[in-house]
């Protein structure tokens, strides 16, 4: 049997520890009440003795009947007072079994309590009853329709990611999206997809604006740059070659490239703009299918892929988007938050009205928690029993009479009464029949 004692001496965060101001008011009145209950079995052991003279000195019969009354009474006080203090302490400290229950049997009341919770509150049935009945998904969508509520929601949203956000060390976040990336690019063909897109340029058009960029751009710079053209044909010349004959060579290549390029860049229809044409349409198509083509573009894909200068771009992009979402969460007027607010008014007034959509809400919501309370009923359970287990069995037993010990002490005055009138009644009784 566990002591009383011993498990004061421990502890635990979880222990009642001292009463509390309350506690200790709710313990005056405890002892308000004591008095009150046992001055009803003091009143009846005084007239029970005042009878019993009164039927020695030849007063009457009546007072047969007041002495059984207040015996009876006596009897039924002494027996109530029994059994309340026995739930608290041994009786005059008497080692009488089955006494002091609360703070001998703690540890099986919270057993029983945890267990007892476990069946009647943690079972599926009741909680989908209850969840069914509340109509969550109503109430939520009403409570959201509210602009009040939804820039309540908005803001305590943006504070939660930027928690997390702040939480989040950037490294873990840059390695796993370095990671996440290149995995699926490596795994993933690029080839047919660029062939696909690249079609689709070609058919619409899409690439010649960069053709006629390339030209004018090209232009330009060999209206600007006659003289690199000049030393670059002149320098690839033999050494045996006239240096005039190398000149002429050398302008007359350049009056090319440049009539060759202005022609290009003035001529929609020029034939090297067809032959662009043709080439970048091979070349979507090889990209597609031609085995070797797709080949060499996975080569170039792992190859640029595994450049550091990629990883640290693929990595920094984590920096970036974080300091983005921080900076939209910290903005009331953001974009972010505008369309978080907007959303969830909308979704508020459809619940509201969409009989359909709070049902699937109600049904989400119980399957949650009934996966919950299922999965971890004996957790919980036990959390209640090893925290009952965990208090202090005198602080225990005195906090628990602090809050019932005074309707304890009306069971006291009650069995007084019943006890008397109990007792009247099989003396009356016994006197009828008696004779």
């Amino acid at each position: 049997m566990p002591s009383t004692k011993n498990e004061g001496s421990k502890k635990t965060p979880t222990d009642p520890g001292k009463l509390t101001p309350a506690d200790e008011e709710r313990r005056r009145g405890v002892r308000r009440m004591k008095g009150i209950a046992t001055g009803a079995l003091l009143l009846m052991a005084t007239v029970f003795v005042l009878a019993k003279w009164a039927g020695h000195t030849g007063a009457g019969g009546w007072t047969g009947y007041v002495a059984a009354a207040a015996e009876a009474g006596m009897v039924g006080a002494l027996a109530d007072w029994f059994a309340v203090t026995a739930l608290f302490r041994r009786p005059m400290g008497l080692p009488i079994p089955h006494t002091a229950i609360i703070p001998t049997k703690k540890d099986q009341l919270g057993q029983s309590l945890g267990e007892f919770v476990g069946e009647n509150f943690l079972s599926s049935d009741v909680v989908r009853t209850r969840l069914r009945a509340v109509g969550i998904g109503n109430r939520l969508g009403a409570w959201l329709a509210e602009p009040a509520h939804a820039d309540r929601v908005t803001a305590e949203l943006a504070t939660a990611l930027r928690g997390a956000l702040t939480v989040l060390r950037d490294a873990d976040v840059q390695a796993i999206v370095s990671e996440a990336v290149t995995r699926r690019a490596t795994a993933q063909e690029v080839a047919p997809g660029l062939g696909t897109m690249l079609e689709k340029v070609v058919a619409d058009g899409g690439h010649r604006r960069i053709v006629d960029l390339v030209c004018v751009r090209a232009a330009e710079w060999l209206e600007l740059h006659s003289d690199s053209v000049m030393d670059a044909v002149t320098g690839g010349a033999p050494g045996w070659t006239p240096r005039f004959v190398d000149r002429k060579i050398g302008d007359r290549v350049y009056r090319e490239l440049l009539r060759f390029v202005t022609e290009m860049r003035d001529m929609p229809d020029h034939p090297a703009r067809g032959a662009v044409d043709r080439f970048l349409s091979d070349f979507a198509a090889d990209l597609q299918s031609d085995p070797e083509t797709r080949a060499r573009v996975e080569r170039l894909k792992n190859e640029v892929l595994g450049r550091g200068e990629v990883q640290d771009l693929i990595a920094s992009a984590w920096g970036a988007v974080r300091s983005m979402l921080v900076a939209a969460a910290e903005d009331e007027r953001s974009e972010l938050r505008v369309r978080a607010r907007t959303a969830l008014l909308s979704l508020g007034q459809r619940m509201s009205g969409d009989g359909r959509l709070q049902g699937k809400v109600d049904g989400w919501v119980e399957g949650a928690a009934v996966y919950l309370v299922t999965t971890y009923r004996d957790e919980i359970t036990s959390l209640i029993s090893e925290t009952v287990a965990g208090w202090d069995a005198e602080h225990t037993s005195k906090k628990i009479e602090a809050h019932i010990g005074r309707d304890l002490q009306f069971i006291r005055i009650n069995g007084t009464v019943v006890g008397a009138l109990a007792g009247l009644a099989i003396y009356t009784v016994a006197r009828l029949l008696g004779g």
